[in-house]
């Protein structure tokens, strides 16, 4: 038990410090091309509505592919179950908004911060889009079908960061962040649901 919950801990923490040491690379990348990863970082109420108001789609999108028995979903399901969650159940809700802030502050930095200014500077406007979805749809590959998914993730909050009439990165951090602890939430729950079922089956076969 001691060991699981080393392990459990380790995991939370190399995943923060992961996604973290990605700001790291958004300032490298952006002293390379001359941005400021910041640049279009500011607190704005409207930034934080729009935000709150386009994870609505993303998550019930998420929550309706979560009911699809087609294969390549299911393989999602199961990596994200078997991968994800065992290491991070144990953890408060607030553990997971955590997670889910250091990550979607520290990709947005990097991708809609660094990647897709550098890329719209060198090929207009719709090719940085595209070009920069298509690397983030590639460092989320673990499999071709999440890989896609994660693209069109990534287009839709790029084209977020201009929502509005004014460029604002707010805004898709407060979209990756909250769909990232929502869907946190969501998986959490159906593994605790899963270990609850095999320990209520456990016990009823041992009373057999």
């Amino acid at each position: 038990m001691e060991n699981t919950h080393s392990k459990s801990e380790n995991f939370f923490k190399t995943a923060c410090y992961f996604e973290g040491f990605l700001i790291v690379i958004a300032l490298f990348l952006g002293w390379l091309a001359d941005i400021d990863p910041f640049e279009f970082l500011h607190y704005s109420e409207g930034a934080i509505f729009y935000g709150l108001f386009g994870t609505i789609p993303l998550l019930l999108i998420f929550l309706a592919i979560e009911q699809m028995a087609i294969p390549a979903i299911q393989q999602i399901r199961s990596l994200l179950l078997e991968t994800i969650a065992p290491y991070l159940y144990r953890y408060h809700w607030t553990d997971l908004f955590i997670l889910a802030l250091i990550a979607g502050v520290s990709e947005e930095v990097l991708f809609r911060g660094v990647i897709q200014p550098w890329m719209e500077n060198s090929w207009g406007m719709t090719a940085g889009l595209i070009t920069s979805s298509i690397l983030f749809g590639l460092v989320h590959a673990i499999t071709p079908l999440y890989a896609f998914l994660a693209m069109s993730i990534s287009i839709y909050l790029g084209l977020f960061l201009d929502y509005g009439g004014e460029r604002n990165l707010l805004t898709p951090i407060v979209i990756h962040t909250t769909y990232d602890f929502l869907a946190f939430l969501t998986i959490m729950k159906i593994y605790r649901n899963k270990l609850a079922d095999t320990i209520i089956s456990e016990q009823d076969h041992s009373k057999t």
